[in-house]
Order: C-alpha cells, then sequence, then structure tokens
C-alpha cells in the first residue's frame, strides 16, 4: 500500500494505492498557515475514514508546488507511518527526457503528469493540467518533454474579474444557458466556460502545427470537468493523471 500526495496552490489531494489500483482519493484545502500539526490530524482523519491500517503502508510520495506547506506535510506523513516520504524533486528518477531549458525548474506537479501520460498514452502528448493555473505541457513524438505554457486558471481569472470590477459579482463555474449571454453572470460565465474552451482549443491546434502532427492531448485538474465538454478538439479527461504519476515515479526508485 502506498500513499499518493499532491500539494497544489488550492488542495492537496491524497491517494492511496493497493495492488496498482487506486483505492480513493481525498482532498483538503491547503492552508499555509496551518501547522504540522494540524496536517497530521487532518491526514490522520482521512486515513481512518477510509479504513487505512498503517502498518500496510509500505510507504508515501509528495509532490508539492507549494513550498511553504511542504514540509508540515512530509513530517506529518512520516509521523504517522513511521516512514520518510519520496520527494519529487532534482536527484528522483523519473525516465523523462526533459528538454527545457533548466530542467531543475520543471514543477514537480509537471513532471507526474508527464510520467502519468507517458505511461499510458500515444506520444506526441499535450496534456492540460487546469488547477490555480492551467498548465500545458508538451512530449514529441520521441517522449521527450519539450515545453509548454502557463495560463490563469479559470477559477483565478474569474476571481480577478470579480475583484477588479466593480459591478461584476462572484459566480459559479457553470455553462450558461446560451454562448451568448443575455445578462452579467451569463455572459461571465460564457466567458469563462467557452472562451477557456476556444482557448484549449486553440493551443491545443498550435501545439500540433508546431510539431507537425496530431497528438493525444489529455485534461486533468480539478476545472478540467467543467471546461473539457465544451471543447470541439477530441481530449481525453483523465482525473487522477498526477497520482498516476507519482505512483510510477515511486516505483522506479523504490524496489521491494
Amino acid at each position: 500500500m502506498v500513499l499518493t500526495v499532491d500539494i497544489g496552490n488550492s488542495n492537496i489531494v491524497v491517494g492511496e494505492w493497493e495492488d496498482e489500483k487506486l483505492k480513493f482519493v481525498s482532498r483538503i484545502e491547503t492552508d499555509k498557515t496551518m501547522t504540522e500539526d494540524s496536517y497530521t490530524v487532518r491526514l490522520k482523519n482521512i486515513l481512518e475514514l477510509y479504513g487505512v491500517q498503517y502498518e500496510k503502508i509500505e510507504g508515501s510520495i509528495v509532490s508539492s508546488v507549494v513550498p511553504q506547506v511542504t514540509g508540515s506535510v512530509v513530517n506529518a506523513l512520516e509521523r504517522l507511518i513511521g516512514k520518510k516520504p519520496l520527494i519529487v524533486g532534482p536527484g528522483i528518477k523519473t525516465g523523462l527526457n526533459i528538454r527545457i531549458d533548466d530542467p531543475a525548474e520543471l514543477g514537480s506537479d509537471l513532471c507526474a503528469d508527464a510520467v502519468g501520460a507517458l505511461a499510458k498514452y500515444p506520444k506526441p502528448i499535450i496534456i492540460f493540467d487546469m488547477g490555480t493555473a492551467t498548465t500545458i505541457s508538451v512530449i514529441d513524438a520521441k517522449g521527450c518533454l519539450l515545453g509548454g505554457a502557463i495560463i490563469p486558471g479559470v477559477r483565478t481569472s474569474l476571481d480577478a474579474l470579480s475583484q477588479n470590477a466593480s459591478l461584476l459579482p462572484h459566480i459559479g463555474l457553470e455553462a450558461p444557458r446560451d454562448l451568448i449571454g443575455r445578462n452579467t453572470i451569463d455572459c461571465m460565465k460564457s466567458g469563462a466556460v467557452f472562451g477557456t474552451a476556444a482557448l484549449i482549443d486553440g493551443m491545443a491546434q498550435r501545439i500540433e502545427e508546431r510539431l507537425g502532427q496530431k497528438a493525444t492531448i489529455v485534461a486533468t485538474g480539478g476545472n478540467s470537468s467543467y471546461i473539457i465538454p465544451y471543447c470541439k478538439s477530441k481530449i481525453i479527461y483523465d482525473a487522477n493523471l498526477l497520482l498516476e504519476g507519482l505512483i510510477n515515479i515511486y516505483r522506479k526508485n523504490v524496489t521491494k
């Protein structure tokens, strides 16, 4: 049994793997003010909720894009299971051929996404990870991670719009009744959902033109399920891609 933990800007996602099967996925809010003790209690509650037996946990692996939280979560895991977690970062084996200017700059979340995608999808691959930011990772036909793009996430953009435009309300993320909105809220929803879908389609098309061939397009991240149904491109929605990448990285670094 292995725990995979992804620390994102908005949420910490915990997954438990047993016999190469993902048994559960749980989320808690990322909070930079929480102490190690607080994270220990929150993680303990999750494990007990799903009936996890600590003695059966062989190890854990963590990816994080929030350095202020990483230490607290890592120490909490070690306290709970008695073993130091692996941390995705420099020196860990991933099997990736990274072609960006400085491979050390590659976020651990993007690294895990790429490892997960390479394990299950035909190359080349375009990965959209839609969270606080929408990140794009491009893997060529040889399996090399070429780089990508970073775009403000759809909820981040919506929140910024509401905060900076006095007459615009805070709204939920769902599609309006019609592409052409007839009131302020529907106009905002149209821009957020259909506008983001058009962005995804447009970037995918431009990247395929840059690669000179069609690619497998994969979407993951907390906001993907709201947007991908409205894209015109053929896109595979893979909710647990990052966790699958983490378990693959764990297996590359730990031998039974």
